[in-house]
């Protein structure tokens, strides 16, 4: 099992950079985490395996205020696609993607999405004041994200497990 934080967008593209800034604060907080960075978000399928844990940090488009952060367990719930759909920068959206590695039994045994609203995905333009202010909150979100499965999968592994099958 690994612990894996993904931060998805392009640092070059406004507000979208939000995820990748949100994954490179929590690898300078989190040796033990290993932490990736990609501008399309199926190439998460390939990078974990069914017992890892993640989080993904993403830029989110739903038409809330920029700089709103949105947790979800993408295990228990379905991400929405107006919110985690292409409209960012990426071809094919991060709630499409979870549902292809859904369908193919390819999900991590924990997957949360943290996700920062943002507005601006222009080229070379900056992060907008507002989703940078976010930035260390959703770091925050990660960091606990983690925590909790930390907690939850020591507890798995302590305890006596049968089989059932």
């Amino acid at each position: 099992m690994q612990v894996l934080v993904i931060g998805l967008g392009n640092p070059d593209r406004g507000d979208d950079a939000v995820g990748v800034e949100v994954a490179r604060q929590v690898a300078a907080e989190r040796l033990d985490v290993t932490v990736l960075e990609f501008d399309d978000p199926s190439e998460a399928i390939d990078a974990w395996e069914p017992d890892d844990s993640v989080v993904v940090a993403d830029a989110v488009s739903s038409g809330g205020h920029p700089g709103d952060i949105y947790v979800v367990d993408a295990i228990a719930h379905k991400l929405l696609t107006g919110r985690w759909s292409a409209g960012g920068t990426h071809a094919l959206g991060l709630a499409a993607a979870v549902e292809i590695a859904r369908a193919l039994g390819r999900l991590p045994r924990s997957l949360v999405v943290v996700g920062v609203e943002a507005k601006h995905f222009g080229h070379g333009t900056p992060m907008a004041d507002a989703v940078a202010a976010a930035v260390p909150a959703a770091v925050e979100a990660v960091l606990t994200a983690l925590d909790d499965a930390d907690a939850l999968f020591t507890a798995l592994d302590d305890a006596d497990v049968v089989d059932a099958a």
